[in-house]
């Protein structure tokens, strides 16, 4: 890769690593990541149980590492402006604001029982401590915290004596006071490690996370109007339970990267069309690889005109320094399409309109009045009549629109449901038959089990009459030999007697 137009080679949907010139910096998870003007901020984290104080930043025009040294803010009142490095902090969060890095939670030596935020000027260099007010949480670990506007999300995470937690805070950066939001309905169970996102900013989504002994593989939703959580029906592809995956959002596309349980990764990446609530799979590495790992960060950054994913560190068996890339293929964003379901259709297109809704109501409609509109007709203008009945026969057009593409969309249907029988037909078939071989072979094995155990009772009785010979051939050796000796004493007798008889002759 060239060092100036390295993003320009990019496959779309494919993890890389990014060349890096010079030092890296140490390895690390649960740490916090933000890009501010193409450089990447790496804040804190953890390494073999000790956590990190240093801010890292990758320039990603340069492709080169460098370490910020930071000074307290000497004009500040809080307790920060007496320590002289910045605390050593895990599980935290990282927001900017303006020209400041906010981190919000996390675990650090001498936390407090509430919750703190920090900030890091990135102008100044300077860093402290921000005072809120109002229902300030309590201190935390593995928490979400989503900017939406002016105001910070916070949810679950694990206090410091390990409870674990599901309540909803809010954070007006304006005036730095935190509420707690009453909720309805049944809440997502108390979990930490989890992602969250927003949808038209209106709609809070909470993926995956964990207890102390549960991972979950779950999708809630919070409606920031009514206060009501709910549980979508979700299509796609299937989905394994993970805790320490990172998240981040590009238009309606969720990325999710990474994450664990303990004892394997998660290799897959993926997305969530949050329009449409659909999962699908964007890539997939290997188990032991670095983006696989749980406790990584993922970014996206404008490079070129053009969208980007950064993710970095992480923990899968070892700790990770790199910084890879990936390039998203360009997704329509357009209106969802008709769902093959039609309790996840009506649960998106609840989604979708209030989504909808929530973006129209921005809108300044006193710019579609004339000051020069036509005689009224019933205390009603003319203008609006047309406006109405035109918008009328636009919302028919489209009805009739959807109505075709589910009738086209239930004939596909009813013709791959004939394919599915066909072949589920065929399948049985060869499971029958595959069944018939079976239980041929098997009488088979067993008439051979029985041949084999003929066989080595045989065997047995062979070596019996083996033994039988041995004997009888030792017998028949001792009597030869007894014989021979009986000959052999014979022959010597007699000659004596006849050597006798020769000299008594003389």
């Amino acid at each position: 890769m060239e060092v100036n137009n390295w993003y320009k080679e990019l496959a779309y949907d494919q993890w890389a690593p990014i060349p890096v010139s010079g030092m890296r910096p140490p390895a690390r998870y649960k740490h916090a990541a933000t890009v501010v003007d193409e450089k990447l901020y790496i804040v804190g984290g953890s390494r073999n149980g000790r956590h990190l104080s240093d801010v890292q930043v990758f320039d990603l025009r340069s492709l080169i590492w460098s370490s910020l040294k930071l000074k307290a803010n000497a004009g500040s009142n809080d307790s920060s402006a007496s320590q002289k490095t910045f605390p050593a902090t895990s599980g935290h969060n990282m927001i900017r604001w303006g020209e400041k890095l906010l981190l919000i939670g996390g675990d650090s030596k001498g936390s407090s029982d509430k919750l703190v935020v920090r900030y890091i000027d990135i102008e100044t260099l300077q860093f402290g401590v921000i005072e809120t007010s109002g229902s300030i949480p309590v201190a935390c670990t593995g928490q979400s915290a989503t900017l939406v506007g002016s105001k910070v999300l916070l949810f679950g995470g694990e206090d410091m004596k390990r409870k674990l937690l599901n309540d909803v805070h809010v954070l007006d950066l304006e005036c730095m006071t935190w509420d707690m939001i009453k909720t309805v309905q049944e809440p997502p169970a108390p979990r930490f490690d989890h992602a969250a996102a927003m949808l038209g900013d209106r709609y809070l989504l909470i993926f995956g996370g964990c207890s102390h002994s549960v991972f979950f593989n779950d999708l809630h939703l919070l409606d920031m109007q009514t206060m009501e959580w709910s549980q979508p029906q979700i299509q796609g592809d299937t989905v394994s339970p993970r805790a320490g995956h990172a998240g981040i959002t590009i238009d309606e596309s969720w990325f999710i990267v990474g994450g664990g349980d303990n004892s394997s990764g998660c290799p897959e990446t993926l997305l969530l069309n949050m329009s449409k609530l659909v999962w699908s799979v964007v890539t997939v590495v290997k188990q032991k690889d670095p983006l696989s790992s749980e406790g990584l960060s993922v970014c996206s950054t404008l490079i070129g005109g053009e969208k980007y994913l950064l993710a970095f560190g992480g923990y899968n068996g070892r700790y990770s320094n790199e910084v890879f890339v990936m390039r998203p293929k360009p997704r329509d964003s357009l209106r969802p399409k008709i769902f093959q379901s039609p309790a996840a259709a009506a649960a998106a297109a609840s989604v979708t309109s209030a989504y909808a809704l929530s973006k129209s109501e921005k809108l300044d409609f006193r710019q579609l009045e004339d000051t020069n509109s036509k005689p009224p007709i019933n205390g009603h203008p003319m203008d609006d009549i047309s406006v109405k009945v035109e918008a009328i026969k636009e919302e028919k057009r489209l009805l009739e629109l959807s109505i075709t593409e589910v009738r086209a969309e239930n004939t596909k249907l009813g013709g791959e449901i004939d394919e599915l029988n066909n072949v589920h037909a065929e399948l049985s078939k060869e499971l029958q038959s595959v069944q018939g071989q079976l239980v041929a072979e098997r009488s088979r094995c067993f008439n051979l089990e029985a041949k084999i155990e003929e066989l080595q009772k045989l065997m047995e009785s062979m070596q019996s009459v083996e033994e039988q010979v041995q004997a009888l051939r030792k017998e028949k050796s001792a009597i030869d030999q007894e014989m021979e000796h009986a000959t052999t004493g014979q022959r010597q007798g007699s000659g004596g007697v006849w050597r006798w008889l020769g000299g008594g002759g003389e």
